[in-house]
């Protein structure tokens, strides 16, 4: 049953987006009853530079029976817009989600919520079909449905959510490493993390985890950057680093 729905309107122009309400209207009214709360959470993705003073209010007059479950998130990137969002999901604990959006972004969108999401997380498609012969229509992406994306694509995409990640602020402080002296670095470098410095958000993790389930919220792509933190820091090669799991047994 679905507990949220996120639409993505990021390649859309702002007149298709004021154009389309009411097909979304229509559609959201099919999600909610198919759903298992009262109204399902409802995520609009749309580009940053499209917006304009009020626009958030603008955007979605033909919903307002679910007002108070509508969000508008306005980023630069798709990367930055679907982290975001997964933040939100996570505050309420929420994993079954359908996604609505053209045709044209699905396999996009996969490469997406492939790498920011993990198994926890269950994901409908729902096309939001457009005028394929409108002039204002101008998906920015060249692919086609069904047709495999290029390696370079999924390079793309991967350096997209990278770059995004690397510019997230630390959590919980700075990154810290404690050092046994009774280990001489001399032997190996070696190293004990707090729980703080890293990019995970999740409460019941660490924000400097490292290790990464597909039981857990944290995807593995964040526990990748949370490692490159932590080299930096340390002055060791993450490629080459190897995690200990330290076990405490009382006598």
């Amino acid at each position: 049953m679905v507990e949220a729905v996120v639409i993505d309107l990021f390649s859309l122009p702002d007149n298709l987006q004021n154009n389309i309400q009411g097909l979304l209207h229509d559609m959201l009214e099919t999600s909610e009853k198919g759903s298992s709360i009262p109204a399902p959470f409802v995520y609009i993705m749309c580009c940053q530079r499209q917006r304009r003073n009020g626009e958030q209010e603008s955007l979605v007059p033909a919903l307002k029976s679910l007002k108070k479950r509508v969000e508008v998130v306005h980023a630069l990137t798709t990367a930055a817009a679907l982290y975001t969002i997964k933040e939100r999901l996570d505050e309420k604990d929420l994993s079954i989600i359908k996604v609505i959006l053209p045709t044209l972004r699905k396999d996009l969108m996969k490469v997406y919520i492939e790498h920011l999401f993990t198994a926890v997380y269950q994901f409908e498609f729902e096309d939001l079909h457009l005028a394929s012969d409108s002039e204002n229509l101008q998906i920015a992406d060249s692919w086609c449905e069904g047709q495999m994306l290029l390696m370079q694509d999924v390079a793309l995409i991967q350096s997209e959510i990278q770059m995004y990640l690397e510019s997230l602020p630390s959590l919980k402080g700075e990154l810290t490493i404690l050092r046994s002296s009774l280990i001489p670095d001399g032997i190996f470098l070696h190293g004990f993390t707090t729980r703080t410095g890293g990019i995970s958000y999740i409460p019941t993790l660490s924000s400097c985890n490292l290790f990464s389930s597909s039981k857990r919220r944290d995807p593995q792509i964040v526990v990748k950057e949370n490692l490159h933190r932590l080299a930096n820091v340390a002055g060791c090669n993450p490629e080459t680093f190897h995690r200990v799991k330290v076990c405490y047994q009382t006598v």
